[in-house]
């Protein structure tokens, strides 16, 4: 969140901003971290005075470490916890008892069985059947990505693409003050600001005309940019309002399996995605790191349903009380438009057994034969995905990744770079957007097939948040999404190998912090 001050530089009074972070969440950051000094302190205490308690903190270290290789877990991600372990005896294995765990919170947990109520019913055996009939290599992403995302293959969706957060904004005021019955908002990161307060200011006049109204973001997205009792300022203008995964201080995986998600849906029939925050620089309405591009997709028709399942899986999730169902929650509403969609999600399990949004790039990488465009804001990844990227190239198919030529952080666009040389070895071509900084997590494949949402090609992305998509083919959209990514290549740097010449430190620098990248 921003506050400003005011200082005199001889007979002027400048203004300037500075961000500062709630009172609440560092209270629940300094409890965390207290609590794991002290249980580390507690056993090293133990095993300093109690004949032989260091015998059992040593079979305990041995267990853990043949319990971390022998695990199914992704090797890059057990590498980093076994140098945790081995290195640091006590600490290691005690933090990794606290934080190993990828799994969705107990208290999720517990409430899946009752959110089956927010599910919808339907039969897709006729658009499995037509899209077998038309491809069956795209039938079987379609049935795969079905089947690991419990989700649904939908058609006669009209699709609307944005190539900019701008061109969404301005489409989605005239939706949000036509909304009849029903408003619902998740998104990773909401600031106060122009974007956000043309929407407040309907949401509370809707919210007033008896409009249900529900908003959700998520509590560490936002611990910069909203008051820790932002949800209940909200709720004060009759919005139903709550923070997901609100932060209070376990240490265990609440700084993980956050909700990166961007939904908006307006009674069920209309649905927003994308890499589009709400917040000012995702408009370009303030600059921060040069210029912001982002990507966002609008769907209206029966795909939508999906966007809505999501969003009412995730709030069921966070509030104390499961709400009412809302009445025509999955309106029929089908419209004339041809293509294939699927809307899913993507999480920790036991929600999604299944890196499902790993699968779908790496699915599309696989079926490729011309051509594989990505964008992402930063490239992370692990061995397999690398593999899929260079098998790709290797096998002629023309493999681009457009990533931030200005970044936000520059400690992990450091190791984005370090990826370059391995996958330009193999052909992947690798572009800077040398405007600004991207955003946009956009996946596009021989003019067929095409992913919009939210996943990035990292970590966070991939393994540990709760995210979303759509997987489209030969949908309308693709050919907008092919002209922007064109136009985008246009504006953007090529690396070449004269490039990735940097200084010693520099790459022992990326290589230690690499090898920790799928912890952070």
């Amino acid at each position: 969140m921003k506050r400003k001050f005011q200082y005199k530089a001889g007979n002027k009074t400048i203004e300037r901003e500075y961000e500062y972070i709630p009172v609440r969440y560092i209270f629940a950051v300094l409890i965390s971290a207290l609590e794991v000094l002290a249980v580390i302190g507690i056993v090293a205490t133990l095993c300093y005075y109690v004949p032989f308690f260091y015998m059992a903190a040593w079979a305990t270290e041995i267990v853990c470490v043949v319990k971390i290789i022998s695990s199914d877990d992704n090797p890059d991600y057990k590498v980093p916890w076994l140098l945790f372990v081995l290195i640091l005896p006590i600490a290691g294995f005690m933090l990794y008892f606290m934080f190993y765990s990828r799994k969705l919170q107990k208290k999720f947990v517990r409430r899946l069985d009752e959110l089956e109520r927010y599910e919808y019913k339907k039969e897709e055996t006729g658009e499995m059947a037509a899209l077998a009939a038309e491809s069956p290599v795209a039938a079987a992403q379609a049935g795969m990505l079905t089947k690991i995302a419990g989700a649904h293959l939908f058609t006669g969706t009209r699709q609307t693409y944005f190539s900019l957060g701008e061109e969404m904004h301005r489409r989605m005021l005239p939706d949000l003050e036509a909304a009849e019955h029903f408003i619902l908002m998740e998104y990773f990161i909401i600031e106060e600001g122009v974007f956000w307060n043309s929407i407040l200011e309907i949401l509370k006049k809707k919210a007033a005309a008896g409009v249900v109204v529900r908003v959700m973001y998520d509590d560490i997205g936002c611990m910069r940019t909203l008051p820790g009792n932002y949800a209940k300022a909200l709720r004060s203008f009759g919005i139903e309002a709550v923070p997901f995964s609100r932060l209070r201080g376990n240490a265990d995986s609440e700084f993980n399996n956050r909700s990166h998600r961007k939904i908006l849906v307006i009674d069920g029939k209309v649905g927003y995605t994308g890499g589009v925050n709400i917040a000012d620089e995702y408009i370009n309405a303030v600059t921060r790191f040069g210029h912001w591009k982002d990507t966002g997709i609008r769907l209206e028709g029966e795909a939508v349903w999906e966007l809505t399942k999501l969003f009412l899986s995730d709030y069921g999730m966070n509030v104390k009380q499961l709400p009412p169902a809302l009445p025509s929650a999955y309106p029929s509403c089908p419209q004339q438009e041809g293509g294939y969609l699927i809307p899913f999600g993507d999480g920790p399990r036991p929600l999604y057994p299944r890196r499902v949004g790993k699968s779908v790039i790496q699915n599309m990488l696989s079926s490729a034969n011309r051509y594989m465009y990505m964008t992402t804001p930063y490239l992370i990844v692990d061995n397999d995905l690398c593999q899929s990227m260079e098998n790709a190239a290797l096998r002629g198919v023309d493999v681009r990744i457009i990533v931030p030529h200005i970044p936000d952080k520059k400690l992990v666009f450091g190791i984005t770079r370090s990826y370059y040389r391995r996958l330009m070895e193999a052909g992947v071509r690798i572009y800077e957007y040398e405007p600004g900084f991207i955003h946009a997590k956009s996946y596009l494949s021989d003019d067929e097939y095409a992913m919009i949402g939210t996943i990035n090609l990292d970590y966070r992305s991939l393994v540990h948040h709760f995210e979303n998509g759509v997987w489209m083919y030969r949908c309308r959209a693709i050919q907008d999404l092919r002209a922007d990514i064109e136009a985008t290549l246009a504006k953007s740097i090529e690396i070449t190998p004269s490039d990735l010449h940097v200084k010693l430190p520099t790459r022992m620098l990326r290589a230690v912090v690499r090898i920790f990248a799928p912890m952070l």
